[in-house]
């Protein structure tokens, strides 16, 4: 059997168990060949195209009998856990940098790491933009990105949770960053070290409808990253209330908010009529990552000061 022969009855295995992609993969051959490739100890973008066009082409590289036995054994792990692969593996790539992931974070897909790359952000910082706070920070890669993209930036990393910071450490070690990124134990902004010329979060969002309709890989996740509605709410803008309430403190008069909400801009556009975002464009679309000037999050309340209501 070649390389190719494998990753291609691996992905038929996948489509025929039913599992979910979303966690670095949108379809059954891209994880399968990540499976595969991880399990043979091969890089991930090795090429498998069509030797005849590319003589770098490992497609029809054979696979020995054991190593078609070890991948059967991880091939079966991910069917009959429904855990998201990054969780067997361990491993997690954004915007082609590698992080250390387990069952105690959410699997960065972060689309915030876009903008960071792109240098969509640039407009809204300046000479002055010297402190950033990596909120809900979780596996500590959107932390790691801001530190890369900017190296005159120190970075504040936050979280409510000891696992998610211990692994955040792991990642933040394994950038040797551990000089410029700083994290924190924090509900929230409650304890964060403001002010901030940048606050990047992809908080915990999702509407109670969607949490129970989620797939088992995302049920897999804790659900503390995902859950928005934790405070009573259906619409998953609990955190993201609290957030927006104290944000301005927490900003430098030129600061932003960068947010990403996902699926949720109808829930988030009700129970914020009178903000008026930037909204920024992602590989998903127009309406999933928001940015917010301190003086845009602060109109609402000079207006409603002035008119009494």
């Amino acid at each position: 059997m070649t390389l190719l022969d494998l990753i291609t009855q691996s992905a038929r295995q996948l489509e025929a168990a039913g599992v979910a992609f979303g966690h670095g993969t949108e379809n059954a051959f891209d994880e399968a060949a990540w499976l595969v490739l991880w399990r043979l100890g091969l890089p991930l973008d090795t090429p498998l195209d069509d030797p005849a066009t590319n003589p770098d082409s490992r497609a029809n590289q054979p696979v020995s009998l054991v190593q078609q036995g070890d991948v059967a054994t991880l091939l079966e792990a991910r069917i009959t856990s429904r855990q998201p692969a990054a969780y067997l593996t361990h491993e997690a790539w954004l915007m082609g940098v590698p992080f250390y992931v387990d069952q105690r974070v959410i699997v960065p897909r972060s689309l915030i790491a876009e903008l960071l790359m792109d240098e969509s952000l640039d407009a809204w910082l300046g000479p002055e933009t010297r402190r950033a706070l990596d909120l809900c920070t979780g596996n500590g890669s959107l932390a790691v990105l801001a530190a890369m993209v900017w190296p005159e930036l120190a970075v504040d990393a936050s979280d409510l949770s000891p696992d998610a910071l211990a692994v955040a450490r792991i990642n933040v070690d394994k950038h040797d960053l551990k000089e410029r990124i700083r994290l924190l134990t924090s509900d929230g902004l409650a304890q964060v070290r403001g002010p901030y010329d940048l606050i990047l979060c992809n908080p915990p969002y999702v509407n109670a409808q969607s949490m129970a309709a989620l797939p088992p890989e995302f049920k897999a996740e804790p659900a503390l990253a995902l859950d928005g509605n934790r405070a009573g709410s259906v619409d998953g803008m609990d955190f993201i209330r609290a957030l927006l309430a104290h944000a301005p403190a927490q900003l430098t008069p030129q600061g932003v908010l960068v947010l990403e909400i996902g699926n949720e801009r109808e829930h988030f556009e009700a129970a914020f009529p009178t903000l008026e975002p930037v909204w920024l464009t992602t590989s998903a679309g127009d309406d999933q990552v928001l940015l917010l000037t301190r003086e845009a999050l602060l109109r609402p309340l000079a207006v409603a000061a002035r008119t009494g209501s």
